[in-house]
């Protein structure tokens, strides 16, 4: 058949938002994936080694501790003793510039004073002079000798024998006794003259610092590709930790460079998005209303990206363990909100997702695809708030025992279980419990009726359905009576037998706005009789529109608003319809008066609740109940509803049709049975 242009815009709108939720998903859980060698372990000297067989992937030196390499080359450089060269022509060059000075000076400095200042200088410049700053640098750092260099030549020199220019000065002054030599030695600005002729060598200083830092060796020992590192169950001790730092470091060093990274991303990127087109496919192949149900679509997807980017984000930054996140959280909210299927599929994606930023991904997947089974095994059905905390000790029950059973058929012995693990698990548990106000919030949120809230809802003591009895109670018996026919068709079936009891019981609330119009009410006047069969039709159609307009005034979910209109779906009231025709045989009728708003049931739960409706409401004009009666009349009214096509818009099958005639004669039955009569005691 070919498509509209309008179907094709449809349809191809409706593939852009399932293209634009996978993308969107793929490109938030990728984002957050760490994509270099990170050492994803966490680990103490003296707590046991919590993961699995630690294999070294390559040949690395068994690195130092840092203070330790430190105090190695603080040892060392005790023996460094810094170069310095010395300068033979300063000392000539002072001798004449005292001569010079002499002859210029107002005194005529005799020759015997000068050549014993000569002397002198000769003697302080043979030690060696170094200059103020430097000396004092010297001191600083408590060098006892230091290295001075003459020509070719290096030899020790102890730095009690060197001067500074003005210990030099000083020892000059002191070696004359005499004022008059000490007054000439000023006159001649001696000190003045004074220059450094030992002179720090930085180039050989360096190259001696470095060879001798050379020395000190960073690593303690070499591991060979293959080794065993450490094992699971193993203590964690100061040599081990200084292996798994070394090697910590080793894969740091290694990372990929930027010409490789952008495979990795390519890798995860292809992975990912591979996974969501499954689950997407899934749903536009096996459950169209969930794919074409936009808050569905986002709540799936969301629930699965938001766990995906927590576990992410965890192993990144070696923040606590994965295992004590609540995973088994997805599949108990998709199973309570939608169905079991679906629920394990996004659980089985999630796990797959998060399994590939694991060091260890074989014993989380087991882990968590069989505890997400026994979650969904658990809540088929959820009615009472002690079933979260049931499932959520099962579940840590489950954790434990199956961690404790892989453990020992890997590890073979108790020793290598770790108690930290158990802990995480029971956290696991605890944060499980947060599961029944987050179901709160995505009902309210994403538009979702748990069986919980059909529970508070199917409670008589709720306003609506109080003013129903009082006012109208003859409906209220009735829709308890099809509250129960059709629930056992639902258990029968395999339909949620607690949406189609709570539909039940709200399906006619419409009816209290004008109970005495409705039969079920009546006590021996019948109202209609005033009034004409097109006026009649009105009121008792009215009981529809008013039903909704009461559970808009309740906040009624709109999965019960659903029940109100399609309860008689686009069914006739056929009593005044035909009566309206019997009254006007030449006159063309106009069917829409007569009709319902509708539409015709869309679930398997509207259909079954329209079938209960019909029949309960009819087995009342019975004129007797016998076995043949009864299922005459059952087989009547639901074959005219297949008839005129009411369950053409459900998933509804014939064999579950033949079913419910089949509940529905046996718990009629038992209703209308006949009882005995008990004698009069003569």
């Amino acid at each position: 058949m070919k498509l509209t242009k309008q179907q094709k815009k449809d349809r191809l709108k409706n593939w852009s938002v399932k293209v634009m939720f996978v993308v969107l998903s793929t490109v938030a859980v990728v984002y957050f994936m760490p994509r270099d060698k990170v050492f994803n372990y966490s680990y103490k000297v003296g707590m046991p080694w919590n993961y699995g067989q630690l294999i070294a992937t390559s040949e690395f030196p068994v690195y130092k501790d840092d203070a330790v390499v430190e105090r190695e080359r603080d040892s060392v450089m005790q023996n460094f003793r810094p170069y310095y060269t010395y300068d033979d022509a300063v000392c000539s060059e002072i001798v004449g510039k005292l001569n010079s000075v002499n002859v210029d000076s107002a005194y005529n400095v005799p020759q015997y004073y000068m050549e014993r200042l000569a002397s002198l200088v000769d003697s302080v410049y043979a030690k060696g002079i170094v200059s103020t700053e430097e000396y004092e640098r010297i001191k600083l750092n408590d060098y006892e000798t230091v290295r001075l260099v003459y020509g070719n030549m290096a030899k020790s020199v102890s730095v009690a024998n060197l001067f500074s220019v003005r210990t030099a000065y000083e020892y000059i002054i002191s070696n004359e006794v005499s004022a008059e030599a000490r007054s000439i030695i000023g006159e001649l600005g001696v000190a003045k003259l004074l220059a450094p002729n030992v002179v720090y060598d930085e180039v050989k200083s360096r190259a001696e610092t470095d060879l001798l830092l050379s020395s000190v060796s960073g690593a303690s020992g070499m591991v060979q590709a293959g080794q065993k590192i450490i094992d699971r169950g193993d203590i964690v001790t100061p040599e081990s930790y200084d292996i798994l730092k070394s090697y910590e470091r080793e894969l740091q060093k290694s990372q990929n460079t930027d010409n490789d990274v952008p495979y990795v991303l390519i890798g995860q990127l292809v992975l990912v998005l591979a996974i969501f087109t499954i689950l997407m496919s899934y749903l536009s192949i096996f459950r169209v209303d969930y794919a074409e149900n936009v808050r569905s679509t986002v709540l799936l997807f969301s629930l699965v990206v938001f766990f995906c980017i927590v576990a992410s984000v965890m192993v990144a930054r070696n923040a606590f363990n994965v295992f004590m996140l609540p995973y088994c959280m997805v599949p108990i909210v998709i199973r309570i909100l939608m169905d079991s299927r679906t629920a394990f599929m996004f659980h089985v994606a999630m796990v797959l997702i998060i399994s590939i930023v694991l060091r260890e991904p074989y014993i989380f997947m087991v882990l968590q695809l069989v505890t997400g089974m026994i979650a969904i095994q658990n809540l088929r059905e959820l009615s009472q708030r002690s079933q979260i905390i049931r499932t959520a000790f099962v579940l840590t029950l489950s954790y434990v025992a199956l961690y404790i059973t892989y453990e020992l058929f890997a590890e073979n012995e108790m020793s290598k279980i770790s108690v930290w693990m158990l802990a995480y698990f029971g956290i696991n548990g605890l944060l499980l419990l947060f599961t029944y106000p987050l179901l709160w919030f995505f009902e309210r949120v994403f538009g979702f009726v748990s069986d919980v809230t059909l529970v508070e809802l199917s409670n008589i003591n709720n306003p609506l359905l109080m003013r129903l009895s009082e006012v109208a109670p003859g409906t209220f018996q009735h829709s308890m009576q099809v509250a129960n026919l059709a629930s056992d068709v639902a258990k029968k079936i395999g339909a949620r037998a607690q949406l189609v009891r709570t539909a039940a019981l709200y399906h006619d609330v419409g009816k209290q706005d004008h109970p005495v119009f409705f039969t079920e009410n009546q006590a021996g006047t019948n109202p209609h009789e005033r009034l004409t069969p097109v006026r009649s039709a009105e009121v008792i159609i009215s009981h529809v529109t008013n039903g909704l307009a009461l559970a808009d005034k309740h906040h009624l979910p709109e999965l019960i608003k659903d029940f109100i209109r399609t309860h008689h779906g686009l069914g006739k009231t056929k009593y005044f319809y035909i009566t309206y025709k019997n009254e006007h045989p030449d006159e063309q009728v106009d069917e829409s008066i007569f009709t319902y708003p509708g539409p015709n049931p869309s679930t398997k739960e509207q259909a079954i609740l329209m079938m209960a409706d019909a029949v309960e409401a009819a087995s009342r004009s019975l004129t007797e109940y016998t076995e043949e009666s009864i299922s005459n009349l059952v087989d009547k009214i639901i074959d005219s509803q297949m008839a005129e096509g009411y369950f053409l818009d459900c998933d509804i099958t014939f064999r579950e049709i033949t079913a419910a005639k089949s509940v529905f004669k046996e718990k009629l039955k038992i209703i209308y049975h006949t009882r005995i009569s008990y004698p009069e005691m003569k």
